[in-house]
């Protein structure tokens, strides 16, 4: 049985400023895909990189972090908590306390890519194919930070690596948060750059993205406690996050499905 080694959620404290844990994941996550873009910008010629230019990602790392951070707190407050929020809406913008809803991030991010396309030559799939092969990696550090926090824990569980979060009980759960981390973090962002090295049709691999994150998404749900004001919402088994990742998954496949026939990316 493991323990949770208790992170202090601040990372350093000046003065009266406290920088958390939570808030430095964002900050790695979004420096790991500016980088990552830098790379593929320099070292790939394909369609979907050509004419992209260091500003251009600048720009792009601006649009999307915007729509990421207030898509996914309001994601969170429509999704999860709206009576709560209702009540003290000063409370949505404690976001370094935690309560961040993927899913209404990625809502962010595509109003984001749609606004940048507007002001740019490039067209919304354009923009989506360059973001899609490293978007995993952001989702990594974004469920490290769960980690820290301990946010997220799963069901109790016998395996030997159940780890005990101090700051729920002393019953050795199911680490979803890490689960997450691993599958629709480290092991997606591996086979989207793996697929990305070569030319694929336009949406292929948003629709990879797409399938592999719902994918990930609906298996740890099934390891990983709901919210406790939510509950399981059907049959005892199903969550929000399974009904918010089915859509994804159609979508993923609808674009997987049909990419034949499109240009090349």
């Amino acid at each position: 049985m493991l323990v949770h080694p208790q992170f202090d959620p601040v990372a350093l404290q000046l003065g009266p400023l406290a920088i958390h844990w939570y808030g430095l994941m964002y900050v790695c996550g979004f420096l790991s895909v500016y980088l990552l873009w830098m790379y593929r910008i320099r070292h790939y010629k394909h369609v979907s990189v050509q004419g992209w230019t260091d500003d251009y990602a600048s720009d792009l790392l601006f649009y999307g972090a915007l729509g990421a951070v207030l898509g996914g707190r309001l994601g969170y407050v429509l999704f999860y908590k709206p009576a709560e929020y209702l009540a003290n809406p000063i409370d949505i913008l404690y976001i370094n306390q935690g309560g961040m809803s993927f899913h209404g991030g990625l809502l962010g991010v595509i109003v984001a890519l749609a606004l940048f396309s507007r002001k740019t030559k490039f067209s919304f799939f354009q923009i989506a194919e360059f973001v899609a092969p490293v978007s995993a990696i952001g989702l990594f550090f974004g469920r490290m930070g769960n980690f820290i926090n301990q946010e997220l824990w799963g069901v109790p569980t016998d395996a030997p690596w159940g780890m005990v979060f101090p700051a729920v009980d002393s019953v050795a759960r199911h680490p979803s948060m890490l689960y997450e981390a691993l599958l629709e973090g480290l092991l997606l962002f591996i086979v989207l750059w793996w697929v990305a090295r070569k030319p694929r049709a336009v949406g292929v691999l948003s629709g990879i993205f797409l399938i592999g994150y719902s994918s990930a998404r609906m298996f740890v749900e099934f390891f990983r406690v709901p919210d406790q004001h939510l509950d399981y919402l059907l049959f005892d088994w199903v969550t929000m996050g399974h009904l918010l990742s089915l859509p994804m998954l159609l979508l993923g496949v609808y674009l997987i499905v049909t990419a034949k026939g499109r240009p090349e990316a």
